[in-house]
Parts: structure tokens; C-alpha cells; sequence
């Protein structure tokens, strides 16, 4: 029983980015006035990336102060305000996952190194 809720978590978990992307997609349009999504992608590029670099630093202080909650609360902040700036870039999440799955089975230090190359 605890398997099968694993699974589906695990399941739903790796479907649940792409759901989120296409929402974010689907707001590019909308209006910023009811639309947070849409109101971010208003006003550009710069504040976005902002808004990821200030949910990276909160995600850290939760990470050192060691609340678990807060630091999943703080990462899904910090998932989807990725996603928005990917959707305003046009990067699909696609090009993210193939290279997470290249570098699968890769040491960190040799993938690192490959980089300088």
C-alpha cells in the first residue's frame, strides 16, 4: 500500500511541472489585473528573474534553518516562478529534462569538468 502511494506521488510529481508550464503558457496573454502570472510576464523579463533569485535565497533559509515544510512551500515558489521565466524565455521544460537525462549516471565533478572544455 505504501509502494502504491509512493508510485502515484512519484508519478503525479513528475507530471505536475509540465501541468504547471502549460497554465503559465496559457496566462502569457491574460490579464495582469487578475492574472499574477500575466502580471509578471507584463512587466519583463528582469523582474521575473528577480522573483526566482529572491524564491532561491528563501528555499535556502529554510534549507538552513532545517523546516522541511517551509522549504517545500519555498521551493514550489521557486518552481514556478522558474517556469514562468523558462515560458518567457521560450524554453520548453523539455530541453531542461533531456539535459538533466545526459547528464544521468554522470559524475558532478566530471560534468563539471566537461563544461571548461
Amino acid at each position: 500500500m505504501a509502494e502504491d502511494k509512493a508510485a502515484t506521488a512519484t508519478a503525479a510529481t513528475a507530471e505536475v511541472l509540465d501541468r504547471l508550464y502549460t497554465t503559465v503558457q496559457a496566462r502569457k496573454g491574460a490579464d495582469p489585473e487578475t492574472s499574477y502570472t500575466a502580471k509578471l510576464f507584463h512587466r519583463g523579463t528582469a523582474k521575473i528573474a528577480q522573483k526566482v533569485g529572491e524564491e532561491a535565497v528563501e528555499t535556502v533559509i529554510e534549507a538552513v534553518r532545517g523546516d522541511k515544510a517551509a522549504m517545500a512551500s519555498e521551493s514550489a515558489d521557486l518552481l514556478y516562478h522558474l517556469m514562468v521565466l523558462w515560458a518567457d524565455a521560450g524554453l520548453e521544460p523539455a530541453a531542461v529534462w533531456e539535459k538533466l537525462a545526459q547528464r544521468e549516471g554522470t559524475s558532478g565533478i566530471a560534468e563539471k569538468n566537461a563544461r571548461k572544455a
